[in-house]
């Protein structure tokens, strides 16, 4: 065990060394890197995590409550290295997670085979680089819950759930689907927790926690992801029924064809070789949750290996490859084969290759940002690209300079800092040009760096009458 746990910290400092070099290459952004390093940052300050890029309380978000334990990491240094630390060692994790479980039915070589499939699967190695998402601590979360209930621990059990629980609200469902997994699979008492803790809390999150924190922002979020099914909750499950045809012209679509084809193409070598003697499925119930969710939802983002919303789905899987292996044909070129099939599928679909191309388009402004962040050493408020934004955002009010929502008033912000030259997602060198116009004309605003595009303009304590009055402000 103790060279298994070695392989997962290495394969967790990789990981790190990847987002870190993005973060550092300005590749990050402020959706949702940083979102959570402000939420995580006022929380260890002892403030509520107001979101200044949301507008809301962050638990109004997606009820992550496992945030606050988060931030005890930013009262050791505050930085948002953190989080990606946790993230790629969540993720190291789960392969921890994933030896565990094949190691019931498998022997060591064929458990480090299903772990080796894991890691290559290019879910792990994308999701690592997007930022962060606090989902990823439920995947050895789900991983270590289900080795529970086959070794009969009920209180590690018990632990996992409340983890995936904290993560996101939307797992309660999977929780709760994992329940009616269980209870098919004759483990009564775990199944009974899954689906009571899940349903309850699904409850308490979507009724109460969230609209509480959030208001009516918490289920247009929501909704507006199922807009074509419905404006409300209700609509939404009487669409279901009533006009069934929404629903099966989203899964009979070749979207779905597609997503599926992701899902299982990296996998799939390992059920080919095994199809005749592959005998439970049962795992997939429950993966229905998030696989409907991200089948039916307006955004094909839901349907990729990129992004987050495919992670619920990964545990399971894994629980297939692992069934898929206990009878396969021996010999070291079926071995050799399915590391092959699962290389191929990581070359062909990780982004690994962006390292050598896509992270380095904007390298010619990478040291003149370098310097003028260095010139902001205080805690007013920000207003910047998404791009540049992770790197202020422990700080009450960063926004965006975007199209959408447009900056109303720039004497709001204690700085400006932009870059003309790429001006970041959802922005144009048009707009920024007419920002930096704007903020010309106004006397008591200075030009503190300009250098290759990147513009920084600070307040100067000239007037000391607006100085006044932005101090209120920022209280």
């Amino acid at each position: 065990m103790k060279k298994i746990l070695l392989i997962c910290i290495g394969y967790s400092l990789l990981l790190f060394c990847f987002s870190s070099a993005k973060h550092l290459l300005f590749q990050s952004t402020a959706w949702d890197l940083g979102i959570f390093d402000q939420a995580v940052y006022l929380i260890s300050i002892g403030e509520p995590p107001l979101s200044s890029f949301t507008g809301f309380h962050m638990l109004g978000d997606h009820g992550a409550w496992m945030l606050y334990p988060l931030a005890l990491l930013y009262k050791i240094f505050p930085s948002v290295y953190w989080l990606l630390a946790v993230q790629a060692l969540s993720l190291g994790l789960g392969g921890f997670g994933v030896w565990l479980l094949a190691k019931q039915k498998l022997t060591d070589r064929l458990a480090g085979l299903a772990m080796a499939i894991y890691y290559l699967y290019p879910l792990v190695f994308n999701i690592n680089l997007f930022d962060f998402h606090p989902e990823v601590m439920a995947v050895p979360a789900f991983l270590i819950g289900i080795w529970a209930t086959l070794t009969d621990r009920l209180i590690v059990f018990i632990l996992a759930i409340g983890v995936i629980l904290g993560c996101k609200a939307a797992l309660s469902l999977t929780v709760a689907a994992m329940g009616l997994w269980l209870f098919l699979a004759k483990r009564l008492k775990f199944a009974l927790i899954a689906l009571g803790a899940g349903t309850l809390w699904f409850i308490v999150a979507t009724q109460w926690l969230m609209p509480t924190f959030a208001g009516e922002q918490a289920v247009s979020r929501f909704i507006g992801r199922y807009s074509d099914l419905g404006s409300s909750y209700k609509e939404i499950i009487q669409n279901l029924f009533l006009r069934p045809y929404l629903v099966l012209s989203r899964i009979f679509s070749i979207g779905t064809i597609e997503y599926m084809a992701l899902l299982w193409s990296p996998i799939v070598y390992v059920f080919w070789l095994n199809w005749g003697k592959l005998k439970n499925w049962s795992p997939l119930i429950a993966t229905m949750p998030a696989l409907m969710m991200n089948i039916l939802a307006n955004d094909s983002a839901q349907r990729d290996l990129i992004h987050q919303y495919s992670l619920p789905i990964l545990p399971f899987l894994m629980l297939i490859v692992i069934d898929s292996l206990t009878s396969l044909p021996k010999g070291f070129i079926t071995f050799q084969s399915i590391i092959s099939w699962a290389l191929l599928g990581f070359i062909l679909l990780s982004r690994l290759h962006f390292f050598a191309g896509r992270y380095w388009q904007t390298i010619d402004t990478w040291q003149p940002t370098r310097a003028a962040l260095s010139k902001i050493q205080d805690q007013g408020a920000v207003l910047t690209s998404a791009e540049i934004a992770p790197h202020l955002s422990q700080r009450p009010i960063v926004h965006l300079a975007i199209s959408n929502p447009p900056v109303q008033n720039l004497t709001n912000y204690q700085h400006i800092l932009l870059n003309q030259r790429h001006p970041g997602w959802a922005s144009s060198a048009e707009l920024v040009g007419k920002l930096l116009e704007s903020v010309k004309q106004i006397p008591h605003f200075r030009s503190v760096f300009h250098q290759a595009g990147i513009y920084l303009f600070s307040y100067s304590p000239g007037n000391e009458e607006t100085a006044i009055n932005q101090g209120e402000k920022y209280e």
